[in-house]
């Protein structure tokens, strides 16, 4: 009886603190992060774990965690760039994930956009999710399924919010049209409206919020989303262009080849459309505009 109350005392330790079993250079790493909150003693613990080859996908995603939680982004940026080749191949879309959050997090745009272009150009070659249709997510304990065309839209997004970083609100404006029509979303329609106010467009801008605040878009049970939508309208009314103001007509910073790659994809995805998807016709009708 009582080492079966050990055990059950034991069992529910791990299950309160999410810390696995075992006592290896990893365990330890997880019990100074979730029990002692001694993060920089996990993340000793974790470089041991790494170079004994315990577990050393884990043990390098959580310690690149660990590491942004304490402001040394560019040293877990480094970590996870030498030490992924000793993942396995199943793991680098996920360290690619990971990698993405940490340009964000120390202001890397530039970075940050061509992984994301990669990982795109790794869908439309069917090299996403590893071949696989859907993977396996977790967000706040709960796993869920996500499809490829969920995963594109949300990589677009992703495009589309670090080009506006450049304040490159037409290259942004076209990712977020394009992601929009995979997969519509609340939070992308008014980042999408942002940029055409940026552009002075006030009222494709209002029309494109305008769905928000009606709820006519996924993701609006959300009322910060809402009341979001709701200020920027605000602010639309109220901007205005000074006289002989002129927007932005430069050409988006798109390479021919990470166009043609979402053009096939979207004609995989919807081939009794035409050919061409309406936002590439945008783009190269913009184009003969500005070479007229």
């Amino acid at each position: 009886m009582e080492m079966n109350s050990r055990k059950k005392e034991e069992d529910q330790f791990h299950i309160i603190h999410k810390v696995p079993y075992g006592d290896g250079p990893y365990v330890k790493a997880k019990h100074a992060q979730l029990v002692e909150r001694d993060q920089e003693g996990a993340i000793v613990w974790f470089w041991k774990a790494i170079n004994a080859g315990d577990r050393v996908e884990s043990a390098l995603k959580d310690m690149a965690v660990v590491m942004k939680q304490l402001d040394r982004t560019e040293e877990a940026i480094e970590a996870v760039k030498s030490f992924r080749r000793l993942c396995p191949k199943t793991a680098q879309e996920s360290l690619d994930n990971v990698l993405i959050d940490l340009f964000k997090k120390c202001g890397k745009v530039d970075e940050q956009i061509a992984l994301l272009k990669q990982k795109l150009r790794m869908i439309y070659r069917g090299e996403a999710f590893n071949g696989r249709p859907t993977k396996t997510a977790r967000s706040h304990g709960k796993k869920f399924q996500v499809s490829v065309r969920q995963e594109t839209s949300r990589i677009l997004g992703n495009l589309g919010w670090a080009y506006m970083q450049k304040s490159n609100f037409m290259a942004a404006e076209v990712v977020y049209k394009k992601a929009q029509m995979i997969d519509p979303d609340a939070n992308k329609a008014c980042n999408l409206g942002l940029c055409l106010m940026k552009q002075a467009r006030y009222d494709e801008a209002h029309s494109v919020l305008q769905h928000v605040v009606n709820r006519e878009l996924p993701g609006v049970d959300d009322i910060r989303t809402v009341n979001r939508a709701r200020e920027l309208l605000t602010e639309a009314e109220t901007w205005r262009p000074p006289a002989g103001f002129l927007p932005d007509l430069s050409v988006p910073d798109l390479d021919d080849d990470f166009v043609n790659g979402l053009e096939k994809l979207m004609n995989v995805w919807a081939p009794s459309r035409s050919k061409r998807l309406p936002i590439f016709e945008q783009i190269e009708n913009f184009r003969d505009q500005l070479a007229c």
